[in-house]
């Protein structure tokens, strides 16, 4: 996983995964999939997240579960 997307910090959030620089957890942006917002929306209600960190952890997301999950 990209270091410039993701923040792992005990001071922050209790060590929830933030997207790095903010305070927003990584787990909104998946909670906005799941309910059917947008990227944009996301974008808009969350403007210190940018459009590439969301975009790359995504990306990183999908490697994980492409890697993970075919037969070896």
């Amino acid at each position: 996983m990209n270091n410039n997307i993701i923040n792992i910090d005990p001071e922050i959030l209790s060590g929830e995964p933030v997207f790095k620089g903010t305070r927003v957890p990584i787990k909104n942006l998946f909670d906005y999939i799941e309910t059917g917002e947008n990227l944009e929306i996301f974008l808009e209600d969350f403007p210190s997240v940018t459009k590439e960190q969301a975009i790359g952890l995504l990306e990183s997301a999908e490697e994980l579960l492409i890697e993970n999950c075919l037969p070896k």
